[in-house]
């Protein structure tokens, strides 16, 4: 298995995946340091965790857009490289505003990728394979988050948190090569690829082949599902950035074991993706439904990671609030391989651009809820507080789930 090619480039994009979302949280862990060092208010900390999302907003779709005009391969080269640069940037740092331009630039770079990879997987993966190939590559992600936090502690203490950006954008660097070096658009031009792995593959639909974006009618179809990302990435957002800094503060714990507490939450979010995944192409073969796989799938993880989430709020004790933020992370990526396979399902012609707009949602929140969990923290002093946020946005997805429509095709 490991040696068909299709393996192969699912490796690359999740290794990309891991890689993005340890740039782009190891700044929550990294502010238990500099947010000293710069002296910074809980306010100002979420600020500089939400200005990487200001371009990753505007570049979801323009990514999208770009990556189905000029094709993954150049597109996430040119990407790497720009966040690479701004993780090095980011070590570099001086004070609130250079840290907050780094992140600015990081989003710049880090905008187009997930739009753009759903794209390649749209050519490289077949369709009874779609659910499972977003489900590991956000598995991935999630690795990323889960390790993250001890990560980038251990360089801290061993070295200091520049160091950690330093080192971590070297690595992101030398993906940009790996990439370049081995990926093909057209998964047929790849000279290790085998008959019978371009036999189970879709037509290939290249930058000739797709025509021009008819951006009214497709935004208009993916609004409800991009409201349903939405409520989703309130929640992720508020996880990335406040946990690793949620038991340190609110539990009193040493950095190292806090680190230890926000690995055991971002674990249990790489189990929901890797398992999410799985279920929802499991879904699809039982039952031939993509209601059925894709929206119930979303309505029923919503309601369970909201069921989850409640007894923090009335019992404060170490053990009950990471199994229910484990729990309630858990099921919350379960609905990551059924929402992005639904931009695929809806627009396989526009699949980057759909899944820019979808992510837009989640671009948004990414914007919002860091900020607004910060401004609560210190308004209220109650660590618990920002959580009803994510308890409210869960409902919210949950009943808006079925206006997603994944069997109308675009």
């Amino acid at each position: 298995m490991l040696s068909r090619s299709t393996t192969r480039v699912l490796g690359l994009l999740c290794a990309m995946y891991f890689i993005t979302y340890v740039d782009r949280v190891n700044v929550s862990t990294a502010a238990i340091q500099f947010g000293k060092e710069f002296a910074l208010s809980n306010t100002q900390v979420g600020f500089v965790f939400s200005a990487f999302a200001y371009p990753y907003l505007l570049f979801q779709i323009i990514g999208g857009w770009v990556g189905d005009r000029f094709g993954p391969r150049r597109t996430l080269t040119i990407c790497s490289f720009i966040w690479a640069g701004a993780t090095v940037l980011s070590g570099l740092a001086g004070g609130l505003l250079s840290l907050v331009v780094a992140r600015v630039l990081l989003g710049l770079g880090e905008g187009a990728t997930f739009p753009t990879a759903t794209r390649a997987m749209s050519n490289w993966t077949p369709p009874g394979g779609r659910g499972f190939a977003q489900g590991i590559t956000h598995a991935f992600a999630r690795i990323g988050n889960t390790v993250t936090p001890p990560l980038v502690t251990w360089l801290m203490l061993a070295l200091n948190w520049r160091a950690s950006f330093f080192i971590l954008g070297a690595v992101s660097f030398l993906w940009a090569l790996a990439w370049v070096w081995y990926f093909r658009d057209n998964p047929r031009d790849h000279a290790a690829i085998t008959t019978e792995e371009i036999a189970a593959l879709p037509a290939y639909v290249g930058v000739k082949e797709s025509p021009a974006v008819p951006w009214g009618p497709l935004v208009a179809r993916m609004v409800p599902v991009t409201i349903v990302y939405f409520c989703y990435g309130w929640t992720l957002w508020l996880f990335l950035s406040w946990i690793p800094q949620y038991f340190l503060h609110n539990y009193q714990m040493k950095i190292t074991s806090s680190a230890l507490f926000a690995f055991g939450v971002f674990f249990a979010g790489v189990l929901g993706d890797w398992l999410g995944g799985q279920t929802t192409d499991w879904l699809l073969r039982r039952t031939g439904s993509l209601t059925k796989a894709r929206s119930l799938m979303v309505v029923t993880c919503n309601l369970a990671a909201l069921c989850s989430l409640l007894p923090i709020l009335f019992v404060h004790d170490v053990t009950v609030a990471a199994v229910c933020l484990s729990a309630g992370f858990f099921f919350a990526e379960m609905t990551i391989g059924p929402m992005w396979s639904i931009p695929m399902d809806i627009a396989p012609r526009y699949s980057g651009t759909a899944s820019g707009i979808m992510n837009t949602g989640s671009a948004l929140a990414a914007i919002i809820s860091p900020v607004v969990g910060g401004w609560i923290i210190d308004t209220t002093g109650n660590w618990d507080w920002p959580f009803i946020g994510s308890i409210a946005l869960m409902l919210v997805g949950a009943l808006l789930a079925f206006t997603m429509k994944p069997a109308q095709r675009f």
